[in-house]
């Protein structure tokens, strides 16, 4: 198990990154002055220069990434119910975002900036569970389907 947390750790880190690098790109095309705006000006500022802060935004995507792709495991762990895969699923993943999301000024350093943040986290996170879950139950389903046909043929 702990081989493969590492592993998709390895796997997720590189595509944290990516991710991270893509969102800078759109922000930057929706900004639209032709400027490429790597990270929050404010992270700028506190870290003293654009590099310094570029170099931080670049580990913190790699955290993020790794973080969410150790946590893919979780849906593994067969002992748990869905609802305890799913809690720990979302503990994990909402307990590394946050605190990088704050860091990097992805979110207004202020109760409302907060309170959005966490509502749109739970919404996106809710929306691609019930994605995943209805696929899920749809693959079975079909799955079923052909163990009863060959079931019955043979």
């Amino acid at each position: 198990m702990k081989k493969k947390i590492v592993l998709r750790s390895l796997i997720g880190a590189p595509i944290g990154l990516t991710i991270s690098f893509i969102m800078t790109l759109i922000i930057s095309a929706i900004i639209n002055k032709g400027e490429y705006y790597p990270v929050q000006p404010q992270l700028t500022a506190l870290c003293g220069s654009e590099l310094n802060a570029v170099m931080i935004q670049t580990v913190c995507s790699l955290i993020y990434g790794a973080a969410f792709g150790g946590a893919s495991v979780i849906w593994e762990v067969e002992g748990w119910s869905l609802l305890k895969q799913t809690v720990m699923h979302c503990l994990v993943i909402s307990t590394s975002s946050f605190p990088i999301a704050y860091c990097m000024y992805w979110m207004p350093h202020n109760l409302l900036g907060i309170a959005i943040y966490i509502l749109i986290f739970f919404v996106i996170y809710f929306c691609i569970w019930l994605g995943l879950y209805f696929a899920m139950k749809k693959r079975i389903r079909e799955f079923n389907n052909k163990v009863r046909t060959d079931f019955t043929a043979g």
